[in-house]
């Protein structure tokens, strides 16, 4: 039997659930074991300490072997928080348009410490901000049809809100777009964010 196969049999649920498997494990293979889950998640995309942790508490591992384990990843270099974060903000903001702070909210969801996900995200600047979220209407708006402005105008706010964009950006990008596209901006003329 492949080896996954004996451990994924292993720490299968059963009445006792599987936190009563691992404990029942002698330390050196319960260490083997934690190892190859870390690495298993690692080998899938870079994670933060914390997501390896609840993997590890899931799985039914002692405190103790997954804090000693996270530790020598860290010197290792194969888990580090600041790397994720930075890695996570350039991609989920180039790809999925992401202001800043949703970025942060995201972050430390994912167990990142709040300062090393404001420091991540910091490196987005305004203009950068800005830009993307012209980006996102003026795709949105091609894909929109023809729709009245109040509709319009609704729509495109409420996509960059879920994002994460502030307010008064969100209000200034759809006027803009939106005139630019020739269509009426009286709802947003009179609106001062």
């Amino acid at each position: 039997m492949p080896r996954r196969a004996r451990t994924a049999l292993l720490l299968r649920s059963t009445s006792d659930g599987p936190s009563a498997l691992t404990r029942e494990l002698p330390p050196d293979e319960a260490w083997r074991k934690a190892k190859e889950v870390c690495f298993d998640l690692l080998a899938a995309r870079p994670r933060t300490k914390d997501e390896l942790r609840q993997a590890l508490r899931r799985k039914g591992f002692a405190e103790d072997v997954g804090e000693k384990l996270l530790g020598k990843l860290d010197d290792a270099g194969l888990v580090d928080d600041a790397a994720f974060a930075e890695m996570w903000v350039r991609s989920r903001h180039t790809y999925r348009g992401l202001a800043r702070r949703a970025l942060v909210a995201e972050l430390r969801r994912k167990g990142v410490d709040p300062e090393i996900a404001a420091e991540a995200a910091g490196e987005i600047d305004a203009d950068a901000e800005e830009q993307r979220a012209r980006e996102l209407v003026r795709k949105k708006l091609r894909t929109m049809g023809d729709v009245d402005e109040q509709k319009a105008t609704r729509r495109l706010i409420g996509m960059l809100a879920r994002k994460g964009y502030p307010q008064g950006l969100s209000y200034r990008v759809v006027r803009d777009e939106l005139r630019e596209a020739g269509a009426d901006t009286t709802l947003l003329d009179d609106v001062d964010p």
